[in-house]
C-alpha cells in the first residue's frame, strides 16, 4: 500500500514498476465491516446504490467526472511516490509525466502511444504499447482480466484488457505481436474473476473456444482440452434439456495459456485475488447481483520511470 491511495506495487524490474489498485484500502474495508459509521462506505455493498469506493478511476460509469479526474491525479502522484522510495542508482527520482487511458471496447485494436493522434477524445482500443520513459499505462477493469508487458532488452511496455470477447478475438496474441519476437518478454496478470464466480452459458464458452480456434491463441492441444482446462459444469446448470446449462470459465488461467502460447513468461502465480469475491475490488458481476446502477473501474498499471542516463 502506498500512502494513503488504495494500490498495491506487484513488481519492480529496472526503471519498470507494476501497480494494482483497488476499490478500497484493508482499512476501509475493516472499518467497513466493524464500526459502519460512514454512510458512503455502508452503501459500497448494499443492494440499489452505486459503489464507487475510494478510487473509482472510470469516467464512463456515471460518477462525478471531476472526482475521477482528481483520483487519477492522485494515483500517477502516488506512483511517483512509490519511485520515490524505490530509488537506487539505477531508479532515480525523476517523475511519470502522465497516464495514459483508452476507450476499452472488448476488442483487438492496439494502441501505440507513441505515435501522435490528433484527438481530445481517448482512443478506442483495448491495449496499449509505448517505448516512451517517464509513462504510465493504465488498464481499468471490473471483473475482466487485465494484463501487463515488459521486454527488458527494448524497454517497450504494453497493457491490454482481456475479458472473454477480448481473449477470443485475440488481443493477447496481438499485443505480444508488437514486440521484438526474439527477445525475451514478461507479463503480470492483475486481479479478474477467479472460475468460483464466473458462471456463463454453454454459448460463451463455445465462442471462446472459436475465437481461440480462429486467432490461434493456444496450441493445438490445449484447444483440443479446451473444456477439461477452461471449464466446469456450474452446480445450478439446468439439465433437463432447455439450453440452459451453465458453467464456469477460468479466464485467468486462460490469459496465462494464451500469454506462454505467445512466447510471454507469466512472472506473477495464479490464483490472484478475486475481483467479485475481494470487497476491496470492483466488480461488475457483483454490482448486477446486488441490483446496484453502477461500480467504479480499477487499474492495472505499468509505468516506466525516466533513468538518470536519459536526462
Amino acid at each position: 500500500m502506498m500512502n494513503t491511495t488504495p494500490m498495491t506495487l506487484l513488481a519492480q524490474i529496472d526503471d519498470v514498476a507494476v501497480f494494482q489498485t483497488a476499490a478500497f484500502s484493508n482499512e476501509a474495508i475493516h472499518n467497513l465491516y466493524s464500526s459502519r459509521e460512514s454512510a458512503a462506505q455502508t452503501s459500497a455493498l448494499q443492494p440499489g446504490q452505486a459503489s464507487y469506493g475510494e478510487l473509482n478511476l472510470g469516467l464512463h460509469v456515471n460518477d462525478d467526472a471531476a472526482k475521477v479526474l482528481h483520483n487519477r491525479m492522485g494515483l500517477l502522484s502516488a506512483i511517483n511516490a512509490s519511485f520515490i522510495s524505490l530509488s537506487s542508482k539505477s531508479l532515480q527520482n525523476t517523475p511519470i509525466r502522465r497516464l495514459h487511458w483508452v476507450n476499452q471496447v472488448h476488442g483487438r485494436q492496439i494502441h501505440d502511444v507513441d505515435a501522435p493522434v490528433l484527438s481530445m477524445a481517448p482512443v478506442a482500443a483495448d491495449a496499449m504499447v509505448s517505448q516512451q520513459s517517464g509513462i504510465g499505462l493504465a488498464i481499468m477493469t471490473a471483473d475482466c482480466v487485465p494484463v501487463v508487458l515488459y521486454q527488458p532488452a527494448t524497454g517497450q511496455i504494453a497493457a491490454i484488457h482481456a475479458g472473454w470477447q477480448g481473449l477470443a478475438c485475440g488481443v493477447i496474441k496481438a499485443a505480444v505481436n508488437r514486440f521484438d519476437d526474439t527477445l525475451p518478454i514478461k507479463a503480470w496478470i492483475g486481479v479478474c474473476i477467479s472460475q468460483a464466480n464466473y458462471e456463463v452459458s454453454v454459448e460463451v464458452r463455445d465462442k471462446l473456444l472459436a475465437g481461440c480456434k480462429e486467432n490461434q491463441a493456444l496450441s493445438a492441444r490445449e484447444l483440443d482440452d479446451f473444456v477439461a482446462l477452461f471449464s466446469i459444469p456450474s452446480a445450478s446448470s439446468s439439465t433437463n434439456g432447455n439450453g440452459n446449462e451453465k458453467v464456469k470459465l477460468d479466464l485467468p488461467k486462460l490469459a496465462a495459456m494464451q500469454l506462454e502460447s505467445a512466447s510471454a513468461i507469466v512472472m506473477n502465480a495464479l490464483p490472484v485475488d478475486c475481483s467479485y469475491a475481494d470487497s476491496r475490488y470492483y466488480s461488475y458481476r457483483r454490482q448486477t447481483h446486488l441490483q446496484q446502477p453502477a461500480t467504479g473501474r480499477m487499474a492495472l498499471v505499468i509505468a516506466r520511470n525516466i533513468q538518470s542516463s536519459e536526462r
